[in-house]
């Protein structure tokens, strides 16, 4: 490997900028998460791809009513269109048939999501069932198999709202805390690398995976705001990169899980304002999508961010307030925030350059804690999940970050 700059001493009138060497400091340490975690992140296993498959081919010929069901793709004003016209007896019949589409289409009723994924959960926890005791198989996919099933079973249990499960690959999930129906306010948790069906939520550690977050910032916001009517989502809806390789450097499943991110906001019923909390990769998910939002989007946080691919805060192209925030702990901090060839996720968001609204971490404990029961930076998430801006606490101390803002806007 021939860099310039690196290849021998430099004369003074060859030396490169500091920028240059922050540049090619950026590409090393690509390099060296390449070395150590290789390319896992391409060559992602695929499994249970054909369910998704053949659920999507019936659907194609699905009728209800003797009417034809609308495309998988189709707008998501269609969908909850067609839905609308259906009865309940309509509704669970495509929902216990066709529970892989029906449980997956932006503009269904959640309700009705809710029962397809249960089912669709019960369907899979039978696949993992089986594999788990086929001796065909080797001892490690056999305990992936395990592991796989009870994860399944949990969130198949009665109470839980699964808003969004796909088996294929690792898998795709996403739950519902509270009554998204009644909802005045909703709040989404957007996560970053290593998040998958395993993954989704922790025993310990329990905060740092998207239920423990959920969790978390429900009961935060229902503490902080009794007469409010949230719900939270733990989103893990997109595919996010395994981890520091390539994928986590780079934009492109930032931009697929963008396209799954700006439907999921367009597609929550009523009329709730939606406030979305970004943390880690999921920031430059967030980032990327930020100028497809819809206007229900008030509010986007990030938290532990790399970077959203912009120079600034104006260059996200949203109506909505962007907040950022950073732990003093947080090893983030040490990675190079600027974009280079495609490589890097650009400004740090807690500059003071960016232009984001800073809000205080104090107690978030390095990277992954930003969502634990008394710290500051939970506190914070709660006051901007309910509206309640006028106490949020700014990283200056003074009022910098909620200057133009009225106290509260909570109902």
């Amino acid at each position: 490997m021939n860099l310039p700059g690196l290849h021998g001493p430099a004369s003074p009138a060859t030396s490169p900028s500091p920028g240059a060497l922050h540049a090619l400091l950026a590409l090393m340490v690509v390099f060296v998460m390449l070395a150590t975690t290789g390319w896992t992140a391409v060559h992602r296993p695929q499994q249970n791809v054909s369910a998704r498959h053949v659920a999507l081919a019936a659907w194609a010929g699905a009728r209800v009513g003797g009417i034809s069901v609308p495309p998988a793709d189709a707008p998501i004003r269609s969908v909850a269109r067609f839905f609308s016209d259906l009865d309940t007896a309509q509704r669970a019949r495509l929902a216990d048939t066709y529970p892989l589409v029906v449980g997956n289409l932006d503009g269904v009723p959640a309700q009705t999501r809710y029962r397809a994924n249960r089912h669709s959960l019960e369907q899979a926890s039978a696949t993992e069932r089986d594999r788990a005791q086929d001796v065909a198989l080797t001892p490690a996919d056999r305990d992936d198999a395990v592991r796989r099933l009870h994860r399944l079973e949990s969130l198949a249990e009665p109470a839980r709202q699964v808003l969004v499960f796909d088996p294929t690959g690792d898998g795709l999930v996403a739950e519902v805390f509270g009554d998204l129906d009644q909802a005045q306010r909703v709040s989404v948790i957007v996560p970053g690398v290593d998040t998958d069906l395993i993954t989704f939520e922790r025993s310990q550690r329990r905060y740092s995976a998207p239920v423990g977050m959920a969790e978390s910032l429900y009961d935060a916001e229902r503490a902080a705001a009794p007469k409010t009517r949230t719900a939270v989502i733990a989103w893990a809806g997109y595919v996010s990169p395994v981890g520091l390789g390539v994928d986590a450097a780079t934009g492109r499943l930032a931009a697929q899980g963008a396209v799954r991110l700006e439907s999921l906001a367009t597609a929550l019923p009523g009329d709730a304002s939606v406030a979305l909390f970004c943390h880690s990769y999921g920031s430059v998910v967030c980032g990327v999508a930020a100028h497809g939002l819809p206007r229900r989007v008030t509010d986007v946080v990030v938290s532990g961010s790399p970077g959203m691919r912009v120079e600034n805060a104006a260059q996200l192209g949203t109506s909505a307030r962007v907040w950022a925030m950073r732990d003093s702990g947080d090893w983030i901090a040490d990675v190079p925030h600027l974009e280079l060839g495609g490589l890097g996720h650009g400004a740090d968001p807690v500059s003071p350059d960016f232009g984001a609204r800073r809000l205080s971490a104090v107690g978030a404990k390095s990277h992954t804690g930003y969502f634990e029961p008394g710290t500051g930076s939970l506190d914070n998430f709660a006051r901007i999940g309910t509206g309640s801006y006028g106490s949020a606490v700014c990283a200056s101390g003074d009022d910098s970050c909620r200057r133009g803002i009225s106290g509260t806007e909570a109902d």
